[in-house]
C-alpha cells in the first residue's frame, strides 16, 4: 500500500470539505454502494429461479418498504446534525447506551459489507480476464491491488470520489439500459407481458426468498446522511438524495428484471436461470445486442464492484472519523488531510483491516466467493438492517420528547410502519440466510449470532465508558451548535455535566413546517 506523508501539524486541524456535495453527488455514492449491475447480473437470476416471473414485484415491495423508512429517517436528518448518522439518531431517540451499541454495530456492519467484496473483486476480475482473453488470474493479487486502489480513492477529496463514482455508475447502468431497450424494441421472445405483476405470479412460496434478496440489493442507500457535513444545504440535499436512491433502485431493479424475463419468455426464463444463473444476463445481451455488449458487461461488472467498494470505504471512514472526534475511537482516526480534506488516517486503518482479513482467508485456503464474500458480507447486511430497525424505532421516541412542527405522518405513522416492515424483512433474511451463505447450519448460526453479539459488546463498551470515561460518554452523539461553515472550527462539545441530548429540547431554530 502506498505510503502517506504525514501532514503538517502547525495551525488548526483540517476538517472535512464543507458544501462539496450536491444531490447528484450523494446519490452517486449511495447507488454505487448497491452495485446495480453486480446485483442484477449476479443475484437477480437466482431471484427469478426461486420466485419465478413474479421476481420483479419483490424489488418493488422492498423499495416501497424502504421509502416508508426514509420518511422518518430524513425527517430526523433535519434535527440531528451529528456526523454519526445511524448511531446519532439512535442515541438521540433510545439513549446513549443503545447508541454506542449501534455505533459498534455500524462499524462492523459497514466493514463487513466492504471487506467481503474484495473476494468478489478477485473472482469477477479473474472471470472477466478468462472470458475476454483466456487468462487465468489468481484472485489474491487482484484483491490486494483493489485494496490499494480503493485506499487511494478514499484518500483523495470527496468531490474526486463523487466524479469517479458518477462515471462508473453511468457505465454500469448504461449497459443495463442498453439491454432493456433492445428487448423492448424487439418485443421480447414472445411479445411483452405484464404477467410478472399479477397476483398469481407474486403470491407464490418463493416470494419470501425473493424479498430477502431484494432487501439485500438496497444495502447502502441509507448512507446519504453520513455526508451531511460535506453536503450543500443538507436539510434539502440529504432527503432528496435518499428518495432518489430508493426510487431509482426500486424501479430500476424491477424494470431490468422484468425485461430479462421478457427476453427469454415467461415459460422459458426459469429453466434458463436454472441451467446457467451466472450467464443469464450475458446470454440475453448477446442475443439482443451482440457479443461486444456482453464483453462490455463483463468489464463493467468489475468497475461496478470497484464503485461499490469505494462508496462503502468512504462511508466507513466518516463513521470512524465521527467516533474518533467523540473520543470513542483513538484520536488518530480523526485526522483529516489538510489538502484533500479526507479522513485519511481512518482510510489507512480500514485498508489495513481489509488486508488482514483478505490475507487470513487466503492463507486458510478459503474460497474468495463462497467464503470471503458471503461469510463476511452476510452479517454485515443483517447488521445494517438491524440498524435501520433501531433507527425507525428511535424516530417516534425522539419526536415524542422534542418540541417540533413536523406532522404525525413523518414522526409517528411512517416510522412505526417502517419498523414493522423492517422487522418482517429481517425475519425473512434470517430465515433464508442459507441462500446467501451456501454454508452449513452451524456456520449460518454463527454468522447470524454475530450481529446481536456485536451489539451486546457495544452495550458493554457503553457501560465501560460511562464508568471510566464519563466525559466521553457525556458528549457522545452531541449536537454541534450550528452547521459549521467552511473554514471554521466546530463549537466545543458539551461538558460532562450536560444532560443527555435525547431527553432535552433541541436548541436549534424551529424547523420548517412539514411539507
Amino acid at each position: 500500500m502506498p505510503a502517506t506523508p504525514e501532514p503538517p501539524t502547525d495551525g488548526p486541524p483540517a476538517s472535512l470539505r464543507r458544501a462539496a456535495l450536491g444531490t447528484a453527488d450523494i446519490s452517486f455514492f449511495v447507488v454505487s454502494a448497491a452495485a446495480p449491475l453486480t446485483v442484477m447480473a449476479g443475484v437477480a437470476p437466482v431471484a427469478i429461479l426461486l420466485g419465478g416471473i413474479g421476481a420483479p414485484a419483490g424489488y418493488l415491495l422492498a423499495g416501497l418498504t424502504l421509502a416508508v423508512f426514509a420518511v422518518g429517517f430524513t425527517t430526523m436528518s433535519r434535527h440531528v446534525r451529528s456526523g454519526g448518522a445511524f448511531y446519532a439518531y439512535i442515541a438521540r431517540g433510545l439513549g446513549k447506551r443503545v447508541g454506542i451499541g449501534a455505533a459498534l454495530l455500524a462499524l462492523v456492519g459497514y466493514n463487513g459489507m466492504e471487506i467481503g467484496v474484495y473476494g468478489l473483486l478477485g473472482t469477477t476480475t479473474a472471470d472477466t480476464a478468462h472470458a475476454l482473453a483466456g487468462l487465468d488470474l489468481p484472485w489474491l493479487p487482484v484483491s490486494l491491488a483493489g485494496l490499494a486502489l480503493i485506499w487511494y480513492g478514499g484518500f483523495r477529496s470527496i468531490d474526486f470520489g463523487a466524479k469517479v463514482l458518477g462515471v462508473l455508475l453511468v457505465a454500469e447502468t448504461g449497459i443495463l439500459v442498453l439491454l432493456a431497450a433492445a428487448v423492448l424494441l424487439k418485443g421480447g421472445a414472445h411479445g411483452l407481458s405484464a404477467g410478472s405483476f399479477a397476483p398469481g405470479a407474486v403470491l407464490v412460496p418463493g416470494t419470501a426468498a425473493v424479498l430477502a434478496f431484494a432487501f439485500a440489493a438496497f444495502t447502502g442507500f441509507e448512507s446519504t446522511v453520513i455526508y451531511r457535513r460535506e453536503a450543500r444545504d443538507p436539510d434539502r440535499t440529504i432527503p432528496r438524495a435518499t428518495y432518489i436512491a430508493v426510487a431509482f433502485l426500486g424501479l430500476f431493479y424491477a424494470f431490468v428484471v422484468w425485461t430479462v424475463i421478457q427476453a427469454f419468455g415467461a415459460e422459458e426464463v426459469v429453466a434458463a436461470a436454472a441451467e446457467d444463473p451466472g450467464g443469464l444476463f450475458f446470454a440475453a445481451i448477446t442475443t439482443y445486442v451482440g457479443p461486444w455488449a456482453a464483453d462490455l458487461m463483463h468489464l463493467f461488472i468489475v468497475t461496478s464492484v470497484i464503485a461499490s467498494l469505494l462508496a462503502f470505504h468512504n462511508a466507513i471512514n466518516r463513521y470512524a472519523l465521527a467516533l474518533a472526534e467523540e473520543g470513542v475511537l483513538p484520536a488518530a482516526l480523526g485526522r483529516v488531510h489538510p489538502r484533500h480534506r479526507s479522513p485519511y488516517f481512518a482510510g489507512l486503518a480500514q485498508t489495513a483491516l481489509g488486508a488482514v482479513i483478505v490475507l487470513a482467508f487466503a492463507l486458510a485456503g478459503a474460497d474468495p466467493y463462497q467464503q470471503l464474500l458471503l461469510w463476511v458480507n452476510t452479517p454485515g447486511m443483517i447488521g445494517l438492517m438491524a440498524l435501520m430497525l433501531l433507527a425507525a424505532i428511535a424516530v417516534p421516541v425522539y419526536f415524542r420528547r422534542t418540541p417540533h412542527t413536523e406532522g404525525p405522518w413523518r414522526t409517528v405513522v411512517a416510522p412505526i410502519a417502517a419498523a414493522l416492515l423492517l422487522a418482517v424483512a429481517i425475519c425473512l433474511v434470517v430465515s433464508k440466510v442459507g441462500l446467501f451463505t451456501m454454508a452449513s447450519t452451524t456456520v449460518d448460526t454463527v454468522l447470524v449470532a454475530l450481529v446481536p453479539a456485536v451489539f451486546l459488546a457495544g452495550l458493554g463498551l457503553a457501560h465501560r465508558l460511562k464508568t471510566r470515561r464519563p466525559e466521553t460518554y457525556a458528549r457522545f452523539a452531541a449536537e454541534p451548535a450550528t452547521d459549521v461553515p467552511e473554514g471554521e472550527q466546530p463549537c466545543p462539545l458539551p461538558t460532562p455535566s450536560s444532560p443527555e441530548p435525547a431527553s432535552v429540547p433541541s436548541t436549534r431554530p424551529a424547523p420548517r413546517p412539514a411539507r
